[in-house]
Formats: structure tokens, sequence, C-alpha cells
């Protein structure tokens, strides 16, 4: 049950990515398609699908042990990789920004989300993970690739004001919102939303599938060695990180301590992708560390699910 799961979420993944390369291949959409479908998801979709999805979470579990395990995972695969973009491949700014996603930033929405509901049993498992990244770790992402990639006036007040105006940072705080007070939205406002909060996902996995297609090949966007660290970061050092930290620092163990090593294990989330090309920086590394990522996760979820199950 657990690994027919897992391989059907990847599956539905793989085949929407599919048909994004085809009709690119067929030539019935072109890049600027694939630059339509990242802005519709950034700016439109995927602010009403944060809406919905932490609307919906249990952020009681926010304030868990596996918090603190998912953060240290976080921080090391990513801390890592910044080291080696100052020091080995001097990248500047945005595409180290770029880059540290791409190794510590999981798919833990529209793969994180079944994951947890059909392998682990309760979908709000993956809910620290979901909000840490997305109140927190994207925020600031994004801060600093606002502030790097265009005249951004200075101040503490400037960047304030760039985190406040990003649609997913409103998405997501206003999800947290409903969360916290346990609000609904009016039924002629929900199903608006939620429609329109159906279309990120589908969109993602498009204009990722025509990138594929119509960009560069798989390593022709920087060194290889670049490209083996983020995959390797996010494949196995960071599940490895949240189990030593979950399991032998804080005592968890059980399901909880599977839930935070399965969702570390994740791959690149899609999103990524987006984020580089909507502040073009970054496209090549992101695209093929998601790639890799995503093929390379099947076999390591489902040994940390065989092992830990």
């Amino acid at each position: 049950m657990a690994v027919g799961a897992v391989l059907t979420g990847f599956a539905t993944i793989a085949a929407v990515i599919a048909l994004g390369a085809l009709l690119a291949h067929i030539r019935l959409v072109d890049v600027q398609a694939q630059i339509l479908l990242s802005r519709l998801a950034f700016f439109v979709a995927s602010p009403a699908l944060m809406v919905t999805t932490i609307g919906d979470a249990d952020v009681g579990q926010v304030l868990s042990r596996n918090l603190v395990a998912t953060t240290a995972s976080v921080v090391v695969s990513a801390a890592i990789y910044l080291a080696g973009a100052r020091w080995v491949w001097r990248r500047a700014v945005p595409e180290s920004v770029i880059g540290a996603l791409s190794s510590a930033y999981v798919n833990a929405g529209n793969l994180g989300i079944p994951i947890a509901a059909y392998v682990l049993g309760d979908a709000a498992l993956v809910a620290p993970t979901l909000l840490l990244q997305l109140l927190v770790l994207q925020p600031l992402a994004l801060a600093v690739l606002d502030r790097h990639t265009r005249a951004a006036p200075a101040g503490a007040g400037a960047a304030l004001r760039q985190v406040a105006s990003n649609p997913l940072t409103l998405g997501s705080v206003l999800g947290l919102v409903l969360a916290l007070t346990g609000c609904r939205l009016p039924e002629v406002v929900a199903a608006p939303v939620t429609l329109v909060g159906d279309m990120a996902v589908p969109s993602m996995l498009l204009a990722y599938g025509i990138a594929l297609r119509l960009g560069p090949g798989l390593g022709a966007g920087g060194p290889v060695a670049e490209l083996a660290t983020t995959t390797t970061l996010k494949l196995l050092v960071q599940p490895f990180v949240a189990w030593v930290v979950a399991h032998w620092l804080l005592g968890v163990d059980g399901t909880a301590l599977l839930a935070v090593v399965v969702t570390a294990a994740l791959p690149t989330a899609q999103n990524i992708f987006v984020h580089a090309t909507r502040f073009g920086r970054g496209q090549e590394l992101a695209r093929d560390t998601i790639l890799l990522t995503t093929m390379g996760s099947v076999p390591v979820i489902l040994l940390i699910t065989l092992l830990l199950g």
C-alpha cells in the first residue's frame, strides 16, 4: 500500500511533465507559453493554493519536535551549497539563492501532501515543513531575489515592503490566519479561490516539461559538480540530517520519525523553477536538480519507508 502510493504520486507528476514536453515537441507551445504558465502559477494560482492548503493545515504541529529536525536539515543543506557557491563556483547572490533552494526546498505541496496522506496516514504530518517553507524560507529567499535583481530602495522598510507585496507570501499569511482563527472563507469566495488554486500544480508541471524540451540539455547550465552537489544535498544529506536530529537528538520515533525523514527526502519543488524563471536566474540548475531529484527520490523514499516504516 505505501509503496504503491509513493509510485502513484511520482507517476502522476511525471505524466504531466511529459505532456508539457510533448506539447513543446509538436510545437503546440513555445518558450513564451512556458513563461506565461510560470507567471500564472507565481502571481495567481499558487497564492490561491496557499490560502486553501495552509488554511486547512493543523498548525498545532508547527511547534513540534519535527519542526526542529526539519529546520536543521534545511539549514545544513542550504549552508553547504552556499559555501560552495561562495568559495568554489563564485556565484552571484541570485544564483546562490536559487541553488540553495534547489538543495533544500522540498516538494511538500503537490507531492508531500498526498504521500503524507496515503503513506503516513495523516496529511497534517507535512504541515511543519509546508509552513516553514512558505512562511519563512520562501519569503526570505524571494526578498533577497527581489533585492538583487532590480533597483530596490535601501532600508529595512523597503525589504519588508518587498516581502509583504509578494503574492505567495500574502497567500501564505492569509492561509495561516484562517488556520489559526478557525475561520472559513464564504463559499462564494472559497469556490473560485479553490478553482484557481487547482491550476497551480498543473501549470508548474507543464511549464517545467516545456522547459525540459526546449531548454539546454541536462548539465548545460553550469559545472556538473554543482548539479551533483545540489542533487546529493537534497536526496541524501537533508534526510540524513533530519534523521540524526529527530531520532538521536530529540528522541522522535515511529510514524513521526518516518514523516520527518520521508518529507526531507522529497525532491526539489517545481516552484523553485518558477521562481528561477520569474527572476531570470539559475533556471538550468533548478530545472536539472528538479529532474534528477524527482527520479532519484523514488528509490530513496522507498528505502526509507522499508527501513523506518
